[in-house]
Protein backbone atom coordinates (compact mmCIF):
# COMPACT_ATOMS: atom_id res chain seq x y z
CA UNK A 1 0.00 0.00 0.00
CA UNK A 2 1.46 3.32 -1.08
CA UNK A 3 2.04 6.33 1.11
CA UNK A 4 -0.66 8.22 -0.80
CA UNK A 5 -3.18 5.46 -0.10
CA UNK A 6 -2.28 5.45 3.61
CA UNK A 7 -2.63 9.23 3.75
CA UNK A 8 -6.07 9.07 2.14
CA UNK A 9 -7.21 6.36 4.60
CA UNK A 10 -5.95 8.37 7.56
CA UNK A 11 -7.66 11.51 6.28
CA UNK A 12 -10.95 9.64 5.82
CA UNK A 13 -10.69 8.22 9.35
CA UNK A 14 -9.97 11.66 10.81
CA UNK A 15 -12.86 13.25 8.92
CA UNK A 16 -15.20 10.45 10.04
CA UNK A 17 -14.10 10.94 13.62
CA UNK A 18 -14.58 14.71 13.44
CA UNK A 19 -17.97 14.26 11.81
CA UNK A 20 -19.04 11.79 14.45
CA UNK A 21 -17.92 14.09 17.24
CA UNK A 22 -19.68 17.06 15.65
CA UNK A 23 -22.92 15.07 15.32
CA UNK A 24 -22.73 14.07 18.99
CA UNK A 25 -21.70 17.53 20.21
CA UNK A 26 -24.19 19.62 18.23
CA UNK A 27 -27.16 17.26 18.00
CA UNK A 28 -27.20 13.86 19.67
CA UNK A 29 -26.16 14.95 23.17
CA UNK A 30 -29.05 17.45 23.36
CA UNK A 31 -31.83 15.14 22.22
CA UNK A 32 -34.52 14.20 24.76
CA UNK A 33 -34.93 10.62 25.92
CA UNK A 34 -37.86 8.33 25.21
CA UNK A 35 -39.33 7.01 28.45
CA UNK A 36 -39.78 3.27 28.03
CA UNK A 37 -39.57 2.23 31.70
CA UNK A 38 -41.79 3.21 34.66
CA UNK A 39 -44.14 5.27 32.48
CA UNK A 40 -47.19 4.74 34.70
CA UNK A 41 -45.26 5.62 37.87
CA UNK A 42 -43.81 8.80 36.37
CA UNK A 43 -47.21 9.87 35.02
CA UNK A 44 -48.89 9.31 38.38
CA UNK A 45 -46.23 11.30 40.25
CA UNK A 46 -46.55 14.25 37.86
CA UNK A 47 -50.33 14.28 37.69
CA UNK A 48 -50.66 14.23 41.48
CA UNK A 49 -48.09 16.99 42.01
CA UNK A 50 -49.16 20.58 42.67
CA UNK A 51 -48.82 21.95 39.16
CA UNK A 52 -49.96 25.33 37.85
CA UNK A 53 -50.94 25.76 34.21
CA UNK A 54 -52.71 28.18 31.85
CA UNK A 55 -55.42 25.58 31.22
CA UNK A 56 -54.71 24.88 27.54
CA UNK A 57 -55.82 21.65 25.91
CA UNK A 58 -53.63 20.50 23.01
CA UNK A 59 -51.00 18.53 24.91
CA UNK A 60 -49.27 18.52 28.30
CA UNK A 61 -45.74 19.55 29.19
CA UNK A 62 -44.70 19.05 32.81
CA UNK A 63 -41.86 21.20 34.10
CA UNK A 64 -40.22 20.71 37.51
CA UNK A 65 -38.72 23.98 38.72
CA UNK A 66 -37.84 26.19 41.67
CA UNK A 67 -38.35 29.93 41.89
CA UNK A 68 -34.76 31.16 41.51
CA UNK A 69 -33.60 28.54 38.99
CA UNK A 70 -32.01 30.66 36.21
CA UNK A 71 -32.34 27.95 33.55
CA UNK A 72 -36.02 27.50 34.43
CA UNK A 73 -36.71 31.22 34.21
CA UNK A 74 -34.96 31.41 30.84
CA UNK A 75 -36.99 28.52 29.45
CA UNK A 76 -40.23 30.11 30.65
CA UNK A 77 -39.33 33.49 29.15
CA UNK A 78 -38.08 32.21 25.80
CA UNK A 79 -40.28 29.17 25.16
CA UNK A 80 -43.59 29.54 27.00
CA UNK A 81 -45.08 32.16 24.62
CA UNK A 82 -44.58 29.91 21.59
CA UNK A 83 -45.72 26.79 23.42
CA UNK A 84 -48.88 28.54 24.62
CA UNK A 85 -49.59 29.81 21.10
CA UNK A 86 -49.40 26.17 19.98
CA UNK A 87 -51.91 25.16 22.66
CA UNK A 88 -49.44 23.40 24.96
CA UNK A 89 -50.53 23.25 28.59
CA UNK A 90 -47.33 24.06 30.48
CA UNK A 91 -47.80 22.42 33.87
CA UNK A 92 -45.21 23.96 36.17
CA UNK A 93 -44.38 22.12 39.39
CA UNK A 94 -42.56 24.47 41.76
CA UNK A 95 -40.75 22.97 44.73
CA UNK A 96 -38.93 24.35 47.76
CA UNK A 97 -35.63 22.50 47.84
CA UNK A 98 -34.23 20.78 50.91
CA UNK A 99 -31.43 22.42 52.87
CA UNK A 100 -28.04 21.00 51.93
CA UNK A 101 -25.06 20.67 54.26
CA UNK A 102 -26.65 23.16 56.64
CA UNK A 103 -27.23 25.71 53.87
CA UNK A 104 -30.81 26.86 53.33
CA UNK A 105 -32.03 26.27 49.78
CA UNK A 106 -35.39 27.97 50.25
CA UNK A 107 -36.88 30.85 52.24
CA UNK A 108 -39.95 30.92 54.50
CA UNK A 109 -41.81 33.06 51.93
CA UNK A 110 -40.87 30.67 49.14
CA UNK A 111 -42.09 27.67 51.14
CA UNK A 112 -45.38 29.41 51.88
CA UNK A 113 -45.92 30.23 48.20
CA UNK A 114 -45.02 26.75 47.00
CA UNK A 115 -47.41 25.20 49.52
CA UNK A 116 -50.19 27.50 48.30
CA UNK A 117 -49.47 26.61 44.66
CA UNK A 118 -49.73 22.92 45.47
CA UNK A 119 -52.97 23.46 47.39
CA UNK A 120 -54.43 25.37 44.41
CA UNK A 121 -53.30 22.49 42.15
CA UNK A 122 -54.50 22.82 38.57
CA UNK A 123 -56.89 25.72 39.14
CA UNK A 124 -56.76 29.10 37.38
CA UNK A 125 -55.82 30.63 40.74
CA UNK A 126 -52.64 28.55 40.82
CA UNK A 127 -51.43 29.97 37.49
CA UNK A 128 -52.44 33.47 38.57
CA UNK A 129 -50.42 33.14 41.77
CA UNK A 130 -47.37 31.84 39.93
CA UNK A 131 -47.48 34.77 37.51
CA UNK A 132 -47.80 37.23 40.40
CA UNK A 133 -44.84 35.61 42.14
CA UNK A 134 -42.64 35.72 39.07
CA UNK A 135 -43.52 39.34 38.34
CA UNK A 136 -41.66 40.35 41.52
CA UNK A 137 -37.99 39.79 42.27
CA UNK A 138 -37.69 36.98 44.84
CA UNK A 139 -36.27 39.25 47.55
CA UNK A 140 -39.25 41.61 47.31
CA UNK A 141 -41.97 38.97 47.32
CA UNK A 142 -43.89 38.86 50.61
CA UNK A 143 -46.53 36.25 49.74
CA UNK A 144 -49.42 38.62 50.53
CA UNK A 145 -52.48 36.91 51.92
CA UNK A 146 -50.83 33.48 51.93
CA UNK A 147 -50.64 31.60 55.25
CA UNK A 148 -47.12 30.68 56.42
CA UNK A 149 -46.09 27.11 55.74
CA UNK A 150 -43.55 26.94 58.57
CA UNK A 151 -45.28 25.88 61.75
CA UNK A 152 -48.34 24.66 59.87
CA UNK A 153 -48.32 20.86 59.91
CA UNK A 154 -50.49 20.45 56.81
CA UNK A 155 -48.62 23.00 54.68
CA UNK A 156 -45.24 21.70 55.82
CA UNK A 157 -46.38 18.25 54.68
CA UNK A 158 -47.14 19.72 51.25
CA UNK A 159 -43.59 21.10 51.04
CA UNK A 160 -42.24 17.69 52.01
CA UNK A 161 -44.38 16.06 49.33
CA UNK A 162 -42.74 18.26 46.69
CA UNK A 163 -39.26 17.33 47.85
CA UNK A 164 -40.12 13.66 47.96
CA UNK A 165 -41.52 13.93 44.45
CA UNK A 166 -38.09 14.83 43.05
CA UNK A 167 -36.48 12.03 45.05
CA UNK A 168 -39.03 9.54 43.73
CA UNK A 169 -38.61 10.76 40.15
CA UNK A 170 -34.82 10.58 40.19
CA UNK A 171 -34.30 6.79 39.85
CA UNK A 172 -37.20 6.46 37.40
CA UNK A 173 -35.76 9.12 35.10
CA UNK A 174 -32.22 7.82 35.49
CA UNK A 175 -33.37 4.36 34.41
CA UNK A 176 -34.42 5.95 31.11
CA UNK A 177 -31.14 7.79 30.55
CA UNK A 178 -32.37 11.22 31.64
CA UNK A 179 -29.62 13.25 33.33
CA UNK A 180 -30.10 13.68 37.08
CA UNK A 181 -28.22 15.52 39.79
CA UNK A 182 -26.87 14.58 43.22
CA UNK A 183 -27.77 11.33 45.03
CA UNK A 184 -31.28 12.56 45.86
CA UNK A 185 -32.05 15.19 43.25
CA UNK A 186 -32.93 15.93 39.66
CA UNK A 187 -31.82 18.73 37.36
CA UNK A 188 -33.82 21.87 36.70
CA UNK A 189 -35.79 22.30 34.64
CA UNK A 190 -36.71 18.67 34.07
CA UNK A 191 -39.35 18.46 31.35
CA UNK A 192 -41.70 15.57 30.54
CA UNK A 193 -44.16 15.51 27.63
CA UNK A 194 -45.76 13.27 24.99
CA UNK A 195 -44.91 13.60 21.29
CA UNK A 196 -47.20 13.15 18.28
CA UNK A 197 -46.54 9.40 18.31
CA UNK A 198 -47.78 9.17 21.89
CA UNK A 199 -44.29 8.48 23.24
CA UNK A 200 -43.38 9.85 26.66
CA UNK A 201 -40.31 12.06 26.31
CA UNK A 202 -38.11 13.81 28.86
CA UNK A 203 -34.98 15.86 29.25
CA UNK A 204 -33.01 17.81 31.80
CA UNK A 205 -33.32 20.94 29.65
CA UNK A 206 -30.73 23.18 31.30
CA UNK A 207 -29.24 24.37 28.02
CA UNK A 208 -30.74 26.27 25.09
CA UNK A 209 -29.50 23.55 22.73
CA UNK A 210 -32.31 21.31 24.02
CA UNK A 211 -35.10 23.79 23.28
CA UNK A 212 -35.43 23.14 19.55
CA UNK A 213 -36.29 19.50 20.15
CA UNK A 214 -38.99 20.39 22.68
CA UNK A 215 -40.50 22.97 20.29
CA UNK A 216 -40.51 20.59 17.35
CA UNK A 217 -42.05 17.67 19.22
CA UNK A 218 -44.77 19.86 20.70
CA UNK A 219 -45.63 21.55 17.41
CA UNK A 220 -44.36 24.97 18.44
CA UNK A 221 -41.72 25.40 15.74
Amino acid sequence: MTFRTWAILILVAVLAGVGGWAYWNYDLRWRPKTITKHQAEITKILEQAGWASPGLTKTKLYMVSFRTCPDCLRFKKEEFPGLHAAGVDTRVIEIARRDKNGIAKSTPVERSTVAELWIRHGTPKAWELMEQWEAVVPEAWTAPGIPPADGDMARSAVIEAGRKMTEDLRPLLKANGVAVSDPTGIRYPTLVWWNAKGEMRACACEQRETYRFVRKELGAD
